[in-house]
Protein backbone atom coordinates (compact mmCIF):
# COMPACT_ATOMS: atom_id res chain seq x y z
CA UNK A 1 0.00 0.00 0.00
CA UNK A 2 1.27 3.63 -0.69
CA UNK A 3 0.34 6.54 0.87
CA UNK A 4 1.43 10.07 0.16
CA UNK A 5 1.39 12.98 2.68
CA UNK A 6 -0.20 16.03 1.22
CA UNK A 7 -0.45 19.74 2.66
CA UNK A 8 -3.86 21.04 2.55
CA UNK A 9 -4.27 23.38 -0.42
CA UNK A 10 -3.71 26.75 0.10
CA UNK A 11 -6.57 28.17 -2.07
CA UNK A 12 -9.24 27.63 0.62
CA UNK A 13 -7.72 30.50 2.31
CA UNK A 14 -8.89 33.33 -0.08
CA UNK A 15 -11.58 35.32 0.76
CA UNK A 16 -12.37 38.73 2.74
CA UNK A 17 -11.56 39.09 6.06
CA UNK A 18 -10.82 41.36 9.94
CA UNK A 19 -7.58 42.32 11.23
CA UNK A 20 -6.90 44.43 14.42
CA UNK A 21 -3.71 44.71 16.13
CA UNK A 22 -1.61 47.14 17.74
CA UNK A 23 1.23 50.15 16.35
CA UNK A 24 4.16 51.67 17.17
CA UNK A 25 4.78 55.17 15.97
CA UNK A 26 2.02 56.45 15.95
CA UNK A 27 0.93 54.17 19.58
CA UNK A 28 -2.37 52.87 18.28
CA UNK A 29 -4.81 50.21 18.45
CA UNK A 30 -6.30 49.18 14.61
CA UNK A 31 -8.78 47.67 12.71
CA UNK A 32 -9.67 46.54 9.53
CA UNK A 33 -10.61 44.70 6.25
CA UNK A 34 -8.92 42.88 4.15
CA UNK A 35 -9.14 40.19 0.83
CA UNK A 36 -6.95 37.44 -0.36
CA UNK A 37 -6.71 36.35 -3.64
CA UNK A 38 -5.76 33.40 -5.47
CA UNK A 39 -2.45 32.62 -6.04
CA UNK A 40 -1.55 35.43 -9.22
CA UNK A 41 1.61 33.67 -10.23
CA UNK A 42 3.23 30.72 -8.73
CA UNK A 43 2.36 31.26 -4.49
CA UNK A 44 2.31 35.12 -4.73
CA UNK A 45 -1.10 36.38 -4.04
CA UNK A 46 -2.36 39.76 -3.60
CA UNK A 47 -3.77 40.93 -0.06
CA UNK A 48 -4.86 45.00 -0.29
CA UNK A 49 -6.09 45.99 3.40
CA UNK A 50 -7.30 48.74 5.04
CA UNK A 51 -6.47 49.74 8.87
CA UNK A 52 -7.93 52.36 10.65
CA UNK A 53 -5.87 53.37 13.71
CA UNK A 54 -7.12 55.15 17.03
CA UNK A 55 -4.98 56.79 19.85
CA UNK A 56 -1.29 58.61 19.52
CA UNK A 57 -3.75 62.14 19.55
CA UNK A 58 -3.74 60.74 15.80
CA UNK A 59 -6.25 58.66 13.52
CA UNK A 60 -4.56 57.37 10.93
CA UNK A 61 -6.39 55.43 7.77
CA UNK A 62 -4.22 53.07 5.99
CA UNK A 63 -4.84 51.74 2.67
CA UNK A 64 -2.14 48.95 1.59
CA UNK A 65 -1.43 47.59 -1.63
CA UNK A 66 0.37 44.78 -0.67
CA UNK A 67 1.59 41.35 -2.22
CA UNK A 68 2.67 38.21 -0.11
CA UNK A 69 4.30 34.78 -1.45
CA UNK A 70 3.14 32.47 0.98
CA UNK A 71 5.29 29.18 1.84
CA UNK A 72 3.61 26.12 3.21
CA UNK A 73 5.50 24.73 6.78
CA UNK A 74 2.64 22.52 7.57
CA UNK A 75 -0.41 20.66 6.66
CA UNK A 76 -2.25 23.44 8.02
CA UNK A 77 0.14 26.23 8.24
CA UNK A 78 1.54 28.46 5.88
CA UNK A 79 4.17 31.18 6.37
CA UNK A 80 4.45 34.49 3.92
CA UNK A 81 6.94 37.48 2.95
CA UNK A 82 5.82 40.56 1.16
CA UNK A 83 5.03 44.07 1.11
CA UNK A 84 3.80 46.97 -0.68
CA UNK A 85 2.98 50.45 -1.44
CA UNK A 86 0.30 52.63 0.96
CA UNK A 87 -1.83 55.75 0.95
CA UNK A 88 -2.38 56.89 4.70
CA UNK A 89 -4.66 59.64 5.58
CA UNK A 90 -3.45 61.48 8.96
CA UNK A 91 -6.40 63.00 11.43
CA UNK A 92 -5.13 64.93 14.59
CA UNK A 93 -6.11 67.10 17.40
CA UNK A 94 -4.36 70.32 18.54
CA UNK A 95 -1.77 72.81 17.25
CA UNK A 96 0.50 70.36 15.83
CA UNK A 97 -2.23 67.99 14.19
CA UNK A 98 -4.09 68.50 11.27
CA UNK A 99 -5.31 66.18 8.54
CA UNK A 100 -2.29 65.35 5.95
CA UNK A 101 -2.13 62.65 3.50
CA UNK A 102 1.65 60.39 2.90
CA UNK A 103 3.15 57.44 1.20
CA UNK A 104 3.86 54.39 2.91
CA UNK A 105 5.76 50.94 2.26
CA UNK A 106 5.01 48.04 4.31
CA UNK A 107 7.21 45.01 4.52
CA UNK A 108 5.44 41.98 6.15
CA UNK A 109 5.50 38.84 7.92
CA UNK A 110 3.27 35.76 9.26
CA UNK A 111 1.71 32.54 9.56
CA UNK A 112 -2.01 31.61 8.16
CA UNK A 113 -3.84 28.59 9.70
CA UNK A 114 -5.52 26.51 7.09
CA UNK A 115 -9.16 27.38 8.60
CA UNK A 116 -8.58 31.35 8.11
CA UNK A 117 -6.97 32.52 11.70
CA UNK A 118 -3.39 34.42 10.89
CA UNK A 119 -1.09 36.50 12.80
CA UNK A 120 0.95 39.26 10.65
CA UNK A 121 4.06 41.35 11.45
CA UNK A 122 4.75 45.15 9.28
CA UNK A 123 7.72 47.22 9.23
CA UNK A 124 7.03 50.60 8.01
CA UNK A 125 8.77 52.94 5.91
CA UNK A 126 8.03 56.71 4.77
CA UNK A 127 4.40 57.74 6.56
CA UNK A 128 3.50 54.57 7.63
CA UNK A 129 3.49 53.35 11.36
CA UNK A 130 7.07 51.94 12.41
CA UNK A 131 5.66 48.52 13.29
CA UNK A 132 2.48 46.78 13.86
CA UNK A 133 1.07 43.64 15.27
CA UNK A 134 -1.94 41.72 14.08
CA UNK A 135 -4.21 38.88 14.60
CA UNK A 136 -7.02 38.58 11.99
CA UNK A 137 -8.97 35.80 10.47
CA UNK A 138 -10.19 35.35 6.72
CA UNK A 139 -13.45 33.82 6.12
CA UNK A 140 -14.11 30.62 3.27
Amino acid sequence: MVSAGSVAPASAQDGPGLRAGLSANPDQFFFGGHYVTKPIWDQMRFQPNVEAGFGDGLTVVAFNVEFAYWMPIGADWHAYVGGGPALNLFSGNGKDHGEDVGPGLTILAGFRRRGGLFFEMKVGAFDSPDFKLAVGYTFR
